[in-house]
């Protein structure tokens, strides 16, 4: 019975041996499933941050592409401006010519000849988008004409409108290219 004892006291201690290294292995893992969590958690922000990174730089980049595109736009329209703006003048000298050969009755062929080169010309600049400002007997409209001089209106009804046109306006694509130089009734 002694022996019997000793053995269990034995297996007791071996018991409790086993006990304390089973909870010490669990305390281990544990630790390291502590450890292993806090690197997961590490790892998911990084990702989130990464993930709000790479949303903002994507959208700094289709910004940029807009930008871009819309400067590309206007560098190409304020040219094609500039470019017609340059032409108006011709367009004027035209008008001035086919008066001219108007009131002459010399040669026909130069006022075809330059009827032609004007109708060619306009029908060119209408495509670019290039509109003429009729102004003549129109009510004076600050954002299209331009009033060179008032001059007393011959009746009632041509006070406030264009009498005469100096210079004829144009509008491309809407906005104003060059403003119509009018003499206003007063």
């Amino acid at each position: 019975m002694a022996e019997k004892k000793k053995n269990n006291i034995e297996d007791k201690a071996l018991d409790s041996k086993k006990l304390s290294a089973l909870e010490a292995r669990i305390e281990g893992l544990n630790e390291q499933l502590e450890e292993a969590s806090q690197k997961v958690e590490e790892a998911e922000k990084k990702a989130a941050d990464s993930k709000a990174d790479y949303l903002r730089l994507m959208a700094e980049f289709d910004t940029f592409r807009r930008r871009t595109a819309e400067e590309k736009l206007a560098l190409v329209s304020s040219a094609s401006a500039d470019t017609i703006k340059g032409l108006l003048p011709v367009l004027d000298d035209c008008e001035i010519a086919l008066a001219a050969l108007e009131k002459s009755a010399d040669s026909a062929a130069a006022k075809e000849g330059t009827e032609m080169i004007f109708g060619k010309l306009t029908a060119y600049l209408k495509g670019k988008g290039l509109e003429r400002i009729e102004a003549k007997g129109a009510e004076f409209d600050t954002e299209l004409h331009e009033a060179v001089t008032t001059f007393p209106a011959p009746s009632e009804e041509l006070k406030g409108k264009v009498i005469d046109v100096v210079q004829t306006g144009y509008t491309l694509g809407g906005k104003v290219l060059r403003y119509a130089k009018v003499v206003v009734g007063a």
